[in-house]
């Protein structure tokens, strides 16, 4: 194999570690080297500004880019199916880069009634702030997006298993109503990872990661990524993320370019031991209700069955007096840990409030209030199931259900 052969005809175990990288031309290093400065020399005439970049621009300024990062977002390429991928400083960069660069005043957005609580607080917050309309649906059913679209319709946007919820949207169906409008599809895929799913084959324009979760996977580095087509994606950089600042560290690519290299092989351990937990949870007498798409009671299985690769490790399930039960796991939880985050290698579990939602990030009323309060109740525990063995995470686990 050369040293620049990588395609996506190769296996995705391969382009998993090999995408994007080759031996250093230097030393013959065969891990990527980590470029930590900020600054490049040149020695030809270049221009100062963003927008007249290319792949051909030298290196300049590693806010502009960067050869670690570079070799990160090649990599994400692979992985995606994508023309295109620029890396950011978190996935919240990645999320404020596409909604602040292709969205202006006057346009319209369709979004999950509940996604990641900072995604929800931008699209209620800070867009209506410029003359951006937001219409929140339950975006489960395609249905519900039609009948929402109207002729100033720019972006659709969907999560897809939503968090925290974790319900699914036909990504396909959902493409051809965002074509038929000239609008355009994004997935927030974070859940579900590119070996779940690959939006951009099912029709969607954007895919949106936070690379802190399952493709870095070790909880140590932050960072989000947009891939696109070439012309979407300078749509996004003209329109002017790169100027919004969320520059990914070349340390923190690196990291997430290593947990990367593990990325199939993890994900089908997580997908493994979710399944077993899950069916713990279904058969314990102290749980009242649990979503995971991988279980034939998800209301969504045959979907899941056609769209995911690949179940995920994501579990939300409910509780009688889940205070209670969120108190008894911060004080005697020993292998799963009661924080905050996901995709990691160790099991992280969290209390997710109704009310402190939909009153903060989501301000829902009417029916969609309803829908969500019928599913979560006063609150829902989202189970990020890591890597440990399956059945000591279900032991300590029920030493807290009761």
């Amino acid at each position: 194999m050369t040293k620049n052969s990588m395609t996506n005809k190769n296996g995705i175990n391969t382009l998993a570690v090999h995408g994007g990288e080759t031996p250093d031309p230097q030393t013959g290093a065969s891990s990527p080297n980590i470029v930590m400065s900020s600054t490049y020399v040149v020695d030809q005439p270049t221009s100062f500004s963003v927008t007249n970049m290319d792949d051909d621009t030298p290196y300049v300024y590693t806010r502009w880019a960067n050869p670690t990062i570079r070799q990160l977002e090649k990599k994400l390429c692979l992985l995606e199916n994508a023309e295109s991928c620029l890396a950011c400083a978190s996935g919240m960069s990645a999320s404020s880069g596409v909604l602040f660069g292709l969205l202006s005043s006057g346009d319209h957005l369709i979004i999950s009634e509940s996604n990641y609580p900072g995604t929800a607080e931008i699209s209620r917050q800070l867009l209506p702030k410029n003359s951006i309309d937001v219409t929140p649906v339950d975006a489960s059913n395609p249905e519900n997006i039609k009948n929402a679209m109207r002729d100033n319709t720019r972006m659709i946007w969907i999560e897809t298993p939503s968090n925290p919820l974790v319900k699914l949207t036909d990504i396909h169906a959902v493409s051809r109503i965002a074509k038929d409008a000239d609008a355009l599809l994004v997935v927030d895929s974070t859940f579900a990872s590119p070996i779940a799913t690959r939006p951009l084959e099912l029709g969607a324009d954007i895919v949106v990661h936070s690379l802190t979760k399952y493709i870095g996977g070790h909880g140590d580095a932050i960072g989000g990524a947009v891939l696109a087509s070439r012309k979407v994606a300078s749509e996004i950089i003209g329109g002017g993320m790169l100027h919004y600042g969320g520059a990914i560290s070349p340390f923190n690519a690196w990291l997430i370019m290593r947990g990367a290299a593990t990325l199939p092989l993890r994900m089908s351990a997580h997908q493994q031991n979710a399944l077993q937990v899950a069916r713990f949870l279904e058969s314990h007498p102290n749980v009242e209700l649990v979503r995971y798409p991988g279980l034939a009671s998800h209301p969504q299985h045959e979907l899941a069955k056609r769209q995911m690769h690949n179940f995920s490790g994501m579990i939300a399930f409910r509780t009688p007096s889940p205070h209670s039960v969120a108190k008894r796991m911060m004080a005697d939880l020993e292998i799963v840990h009661y924080a905050v985050s996901l995709g990691h290698h160790r099991s992280l579990i969290f209390l997710l409030e109704t009310d402190d939602l939909i009153n903060s990030s989501y301000r829902l009323d009417g029916e969609l209030e309803r829908e969500y309060r019928e599913i979560a109740g006063p609150g829902i525990f989202r189970l990020s199931v890591g890597l440990e063995d399956a059945e000591d995470i279900i032991r300590d686990l029920e030493h807290v259900l009761g």
